[in-house]
């Protein structure tokens, strides 16, 4: 069994990084993807048809595989394979970036991991993370695609089975914040929500141009003007309740995004906002 490897160099010593100081890395990352030397059918991801049948989706991890035993995947566990050879997505808990090297149907992912730094208390997401990441990094990986559900198989006994996320719409959609990211001179630290706010933060945009929703304690409401990848937010009008600490902490973090232009990144059911001084926000598509 190998060793995951996380390489944190290239970030400096801060504590963490976030969803988007990941998605910034990969896009620097080497390799490109690389078509195979023979047409082997539709699923094959050799086939410069059936590499694109993987690439630019968000895929759902279902479950991994161990020795012959099932570990069910926690929610928000996904992985994404770029055009520009690159790998990234969540173990389950945190986010994870590397290099991947597609030939034929086999995808050899780097030794230069790179992942956020968050601490998940429900159980078991920790333990499922550390089989997700052993299974991905610094790995060669055989593919198999069927329809909307990829397979992944390495040679030293692990089998990830993942389903293909359609796309969330922007609008209309309830969208639960999952962590925060607070903005510093580094770029930004992710953090997850207390579990005093898990399930009571949550905002959706709608098609006149606002946004409203829950920001843990309080309910806010806004302008909100979509443009090309980016959000501006007008002044928040919010409720006055006062609740506790760990609430009203949040609460705080995300009205630092208002009254200002953010930029977002739509993938799957998972949304990421960022302000210019790296505060932001994660989120995902309510069930």
């Amino acid at each position: 069994m190998h060793t995951q490897r996380v390489n944190l160099s290239v970030l400096g010593t801060r504590a963490g990084l976030s969803a988007l100081a990941v998605t910034g890395l990969l896009a620097t990352a080497a390799c490109g993807t690389e078509s195979g030397d023979k047409e082997s059918g539709s699923r094959s991801v050799g086939t410069r048809q059936a590499a694109a049948e993987i690439t630019g989706k968000q895929w759902n991890v279902e479950s991994v595989t161990v020795d012959g035993t099932k570990h069910d995947a926690p929610d928000g566990a996904h992985i994404e394979f770029a055009e520009n050879g690159t790998v990234g997505g969540n173990y389950g808990c945190n986010h994870f970036g590397a290099s991947a090297k597609i030939k034929g149907d086999t995808i050899t992912v780097g030794d230069d991991t790179v992942k956020t730094k968050m601490a998940c208390t429900t159980k078991g997401t920790m333990d499922f993370e550390s089989q997700l990441g052993e299974a991905i990094s610094d790995s060669t990986i055989k593919a198999a695609v069927e329809g909307d559900r990829l397979t992944l198989t390495t040679g030293d006994g692990y089998t990830v089975n993942l389903t293909a996320e359609k796309q969330a719409d922007l609008h209309g959609t309830k969208w639960d914040v999952t962590g925060t990211v607070r903005g510093d001179a580094k770029g930004g630290s992710a953090v997850a929500l207390s579990s005093q706010a898990k399930g009571k933060v949550h905002l959706t945009f709608d098609k006149k141009g606002t946004v409203g929703g829950q920001l843990g304690c309080n309910k806010v409401t806004a302008k909100a003007t979509v443009g090309d990848g980016t959000i501006t937010l007008g002044t928040p009008g919010t409720t006055r309740k006062m609740c506790s600490d760990s609430l009203m902490d949040t609460e705080r973090s995300l009205l630092k995004l208002f009254g200002g232009t953010v930029t977002y990144r739509l993938t799957g059911s998972n949304l990421t906002l960022t302000s210019e001084n790296g505060a932001g926000l994660e989120a995902v598509a309510a069930k």
